[in-house]
């Protein structure tokens, strides 16, 4: 009965309806108390993300009639980031990918790894927390911190019990609002994780009428607003060959069904050959996903899938049957030339007309609507081959230095996230030059 019911319930969830409504009686409840509309912004000083987003914040106060309220914290629940080393260091580099792409500070090596540094300069935000210019000092002691200066802000007559109770106070608040991780901005129930999703906040500022411009306007959405959109070299140079677009993908995985749609759209508009590597969902391989984690990106999921103009949102979650069957088949729809057609029919299913492919029925749905034979492909279904190379692709996925998924790979270039996929655009393009 579960099953039967939860792909309508998430559709419900899901819907701008439902949406639409919850921000109309946020606003209404807002406007009631008199209250400003009040951004709260939890920050960690190692985080690079959060400082990144420190930076563009005083460009936020300026365009938005807002009231930032800046939030320190510093113990994060480690069963929300599985390859924390690996995290870490990939972290690392992809904001500097997007420092230049904003043009913003960010140093060439990260900070010493120091938890008596990390505290000290931690402490150091929390007493800014109640300074006359919050943002300014939050800024400079961000500075110091990734650029290893070591100057230190002025603890005045602060008590080291006054700096516990307020971190504690906004480790709590991060908590009880539901969210895990830094760098996130809170607006009235809603999350905006760093840079990438500020442009979801201007969308949702300016329809409030809350910018201050003539003309409002969307600022961070560099890393799609150009996709697909240079020529494609391929059609004019008959002797280029471009090197082919790799994807890690899973089937139970929200990000990777949009970065199968986003890949299958660049490999046809550059006219390149596009493979797709399954993995194991993490869920089956041991390693949780918390329930505040999982609502996270379902929501964040659907308002990305509705900027890319992707359905999503009628989900029947494969996980276990659903992904064993998906996998059983892949070789199949392989040998007959409709690997990714198959690929992209199951993700739809499960993602946005909420077809259960554990089932039999639903299972031949989406079998026969890329064109397979379903008496071949039930009489396979039995079949485990499909682990071995499932188990491979992880392997080739960790050998690039990332471990989940979506995750591209063009030549030697490998980044994670449909987020990143402008990375991979930019190489394709230099590769065709």
């Amino acid at each position: 009965m579960k099953s039967i019911i939860m792909p309508h319930l998430a559709r419900i969830i899901s819907s701008d309806a439902l949406l639409n409504f919850k921000r109309a009686v946020s606003e209404l409840k807002r406007f009631s108390s008199g209250q400003p509309h009040v951004l709260d912004v939890f920050l960690h000083i190692n985080d690079p993300y959060s400082y990144l987003l420190l930076q563009v914040l005083p460009d936020l106060e300026k365009r938005y009639q807002v009231t930032l309220r800046l939030r320190a914290i510093l113990r994060t629940n480690d069963d929300m980031f599985p390859e924390q080393e690996m995290l870490s260091d990939y972290a690392f580099k992809d904001a500097r990918i997007l420092a230049q792409l904003y043009e913003l500070s960010f140093p060439s090596e990260p900070p010493l790894k120091d938890i008596n540094k990390t505290i000290l300069y931690t402490n150091q935000l929390i007493i800014a927390e109640s300074s006359s210019n919050v943002l300014r000092n939050f800024n400079a002691i961000f500075d110091n911190y990734w650029h290893s200066r070591d100057t230190h802000f002025n603890y005045d007559n602060t008590s080291d019990d006054t700096v516990h109770n307020n971190l504690a106070r906004n480790e709590t608040r991060l908590k009880k609002l539901g969210h895990y991780m830094a760098g996130m901005i809170h607006y009235a129930g809603e999350w905006y994780w760093g840079i990438d999703r500020l442009e979801h906040l201007e969308r949702r500022a300016n329809k409030l009428g809350l910018s201050t411009l003539a003309k409002p306007s969307i600022y961070y959405n560099r890393t799609h607003v150009n996709a697909c959109n240079t020529f494609p070299l391929a059609t004019t140079n008959a002797t280029v060959h471009p090197s082919p677009l790799t994807l890690f993908f899973s089937i139970r995985s929200p990000y990777s069904h949009l970065g199968l749609e986003r890949a299958v759209r660049l490999a046809k508009y550059y006219d390149i050959a596009l493979i797709v590597k399954p993995v194991l969902p993490m869920v089956m391989r041991g390693l949780a996903v918390p329930d505040a984690k999982k609502m996270y990106i379902f929501h964040d999921t659907k308002r990305e899938a509705n900027k890319y103009g992707i359905n999503y949102g009628f989900v029947a979650d494969p996980l276990g049957a659903g992904v064993e069957r998906c996998y059983a088949l892949f070789d199949y729809a392989e040998s007959e030339g409709k690997g990714v057609e198959y690929l992209l029919a199951y993700a739809r299913a499960v993602n946005a007309q909420g077809i259960r492919s554990e089932t039999d029925k639903g299972l031949k749905k989406i079998v026969t609507s890329c064109g397979l034979d379903w008496n071949t492909a039930k009489s396979l279904l039995a079949g485990d081959s499909w682990r071995l190379w499932a188990e491979q692709n992880l392997k080739d996925m960790y050998n690039l230095g990332l471990w989940g998924v979506p995750s591209f790979q063009h030549k030697n270039t490998a980044v994670w996230g449909q987020d990143r996929i402008f990375v991979i655009e930019n190489q394709i393009i230099k590769d065709m030059s």
